[in-house]
């Protein structure tokens, strides 16, 4: 048992909550024989979707839930203190779990992760990182901040490529990851102060392997391993690209959909259009982690189903057993 990997899930975040959560739960230890689950969430309603008991599921009663449209989440946090999330949160800091999943609301998420499972004395601000699918298949693309720190300053962005540097290296295995800077055009000289900073920092680094600047049109046609901005800059990117893909699926499907020839047409190209999906499918991603953090914290999306939960808690997994946290201290430490 103590070979185990102990995953901390908030059984009550997330739009379809607990029910996905508990089947994604019973997916996880299935797929993964080295993971033990444990449940935090009102214990009751758990039950009510739990298929059989089984010994690598535990349950922890909690008598709260913050909601996904909290309006402060750093006073949800402080506050509500027999929530799921906090509870979760603060059984990963005393080390009664390895790592923590919610699919609950982002702004008390980061704001869980840094105020009780406690940000590393090496790092700034925690950042979080978001896996993007991309048109080349098989590969995805780490964009760091997404949106846990708003402020742009230079020393964060040049963090926050370092923070992904080190995942990029340890979690997903890529030996000598490319960053690009996230900016309004490639030239060397784009942007404000801060980017123009961020750049010179960037490229005075020799242990980075940096290509210059990006822009927002090429975010996910795979050309660089790790995007490195500031979170607002981010995650209004990263919302943006997500906007763009489920509009034109949507515009596709309505367009085909609309004569008898764009159906003949559709029918035709099935397999095609499923192979795209797939090659774009963020499901397998397995959610954002937040890195900086004393433990691995993943953020899975709000709408998880039970799949998307599942792989969610794979990817805990992989930090955990990659020990991503200690691999950044020490590198950034250094």
């Amino acid at each position: 048992m103590s070979n185990l990997f102990r995953i901390g899930v908030d059984a009550m975040g997330g739009d379809n909550a607990p029910a996905e959560i508990v089947k994604g739960a019973y997916m996880a230890v299935a797929k993964y024989p080295d993971v033990e689950v444990t449940l935090f969430g009102v214990e009751t309603e758990i039950n009510k979707h739990l298929p059989a008991s089984h010994n690598r599921i535990k349950i922890v009663h909690c008598d709260d839930v913050i909601p996904m449209d909290v309006e402060d989440p750093a006073m949800a946090i402080r506050r509500q203190k027999d929530s799921s999330l906090v509870i979760a949160s603060k059984a990963v800091k005393n080390g009664d779990v390895d790592a923590l999943v919610s699919a609950g609301a982002t702004g008390a998420l980061i704001a869980a992760g840094t105020l009780l499972v406690k940000r590393l004395k090496s790092v700034e601000r925690p950042a979080l990182a978001p896996l993007l699918p991309t048109v080349v298949k098989g590969k995805n693309t780490i964009l760091c901040d997404a949106g846990a720190t708003s402020e742009a300053k230079a020393a964060f962005i040049y963090q926050n490529a370092k923070l992904a540097d080190v995942y990029a290296k340890t979690v997903l295995g890529i030996e000598n990851p490319t960053i690009g800077l996230l900016n309004i055009g490639t030239e060397d000289a784009k942007g404000g102060a801060e980017q123009i900073e961020a750049f010179a920092l960037l490229k005075a680094d020799q242990e980075l392997n940096f290509i210059g600047n990006i822009e927002s049109k090429s975010m996910i046609a795979g050309e660089v391993d790790i995007i490195a901005t500031d979170g607002y800059s981010g995650n209004i990117a990263l919302k943006a690209v997500e906007g763009t893909a489920k509009d034109i699926f949507s515009l596709l499907k309505s367009e085909i959909m609309a004569t008898t020839k764009g159906k003949i047409g559709g029918l035709l190209l099935k397999s095609t259009f499923a192979g795209i999906k797939e090659t774009i499918n963020p499901k397998t991603v397995g959610g954002a982690i937040l890195l900086g953090v004393s433990a691995p914290v993943i953020k899975s999306q709000g709408s998880s189903d039970a799949e998307t939960f599942m792989y969610a808690i794979g990817h805990a997994k992989k930090a955990v057993q990659n020990d991503v946290v200690g691999k950044i201290d020490a590198a950034l430490t250094k």
